[in-house]
């Protein structure tokens, strides 16, 4: 954690979930991070009083906010070294019901987002010789009935991971990715539109299938997201970690 002492990261959707426990644990290690979402409220109610830590509305869909993101974090800082593309969007979709809006609002966040973001951030990331995280899912690997627009878009952006890591190692950027298995978040109901009882009723049935017996937390996830950008990890570039609880497994 050492390394990070005076690193300047951003995080999108890092107002909650693994985003948030992330950006506590940079901030723990001595960084300055910039925490995005599309809720000022929940921006400022982790950002009042914290030390440098600093939040920004943007949508990781929008493609304007790629560059206003990392415009403000060198604006703040002067640098970037760590970029974390933690935003994600999905909903269940049957094949039968797809319909183009709602698989643009998926793609938008989970591989144009990202690739925008990564885009703007090079020129900085190569001054530091900095890394780019993105946050993954079991679902990339995992075929799940009526899932097949968000596993997709997932298994693009860890192909992006692998792309990216091989085209920026000559600037010196890693480029690596965590695949997060089922985690205690409010993700299904806010992200996923599920019902809260709906929402339940998926917990319990993961609960049972993960071999490890739980569901994970976002402190199981934010710790390999930590891990994946510090220096411990110089000598890794292009490589998928699953933090999942062996549900992939199954």
């Amino acid at each position: 954690m050492e390394s990070m002492k005076d690193k300047v990261v951003i995080i999108t959707g890092g107002g909650a979930g693994i985003g948030l426990a992330a950006a506590r644990s940079f901030l723990a290690g001595g960084a300055r991070v910039l925490i995005t979402g599309r809720r000022q409220a929940a921006l400022d109610a982790v950002t009042t009083a914290a030390p440098n830590l600093a939040g920004l509305v943007a949508d990781a869909g929008v493609p304007a906010d790629a560059k206003r993101t990392v415009s403000y974090a060198v604006e703040l800082w002067n640098r970037l070294d760590v970029l974390v593309n933690n935003a994600g969007a999905g909903a269940p979709l049957p094949l039968v019901e797809s319909e183009i809006d709602r698989l643009r609002s998926i793609y938008a966040v989970n591989v144009v987002g990202p690739t925008l973001l990564a885009a703007e951030a090079i020129p900085h990331l190569s001054t530091s010789g900095g890394a780019i995280v993105n946050v993954s899912s079991t679902l990339a690997q995992k075929p799940v009935s009526g899932f097949s627009a968000y596993a997709a878009s997932k298994a693009a952006l860890e192909q992006l991971t692998r792309c990216w890591a091989l085209e920026l190692a000559p600037r010196g950027i890693r480029v690596n990715a965590v695949a997060a298995g089922p985690v205690e978040t409010a993700f299904l109901e806010e992200r996923m539109g599920y019902a809260h009882e709906a929402a339940e009723a998926v917990r319990s049935a993961e609960r049972k299938q993960i071999p490890l017996g739980r569901r994970g937390e976002p402190a199981d996830v934010a710790a390999w997201i930590v891990a994946l950008a510090s220096s411990t990890a110089g000598w890794i570039t292009g490589q998928v970690v699953g933090v999942d609880g062996g549900y992939v497994l199954v």
